[in-house]
């Protein structure tokens, strides 16, 4: 059961890299950051279906646009300039 646990766990690390965090520390730029590694993750996937040819460009394009106003929106919230 440990043995698969952590073939999870390195699964997890792969496919969802986390960074830290190396800028100014205050909580909201914190927050940003973590919204920011999660739109790129998405983005690389969405890149990746459309490359494969499992999602139209056009649908991709609009995907990665949807999360490109979610990110405006959440640094918006967070006040950040």
């Amino acid at each position: 059961m440990n043995q698969h646990s952590n073939f999870l766990t390195e699964i997890s690390d792969f496919l969802y890299p986390q960074s830290p965090y190396h800028g100014q520390f205050e909580p909201e730029y914190l927050v940003f950051n973590a919204h920011l590694q999660d739109f790129s993750q998405r983005v690389n996937h969405i890149c990746g279906l459309q490359t494969s040819g499992k999602l139209s460009s056009e649908d991709a394009y609009k995907q990665i646009q949807i999360l490109w106003k979610q990110l405006k929106m959440t640094k918006k919230q967070l006040s950040i300039r």
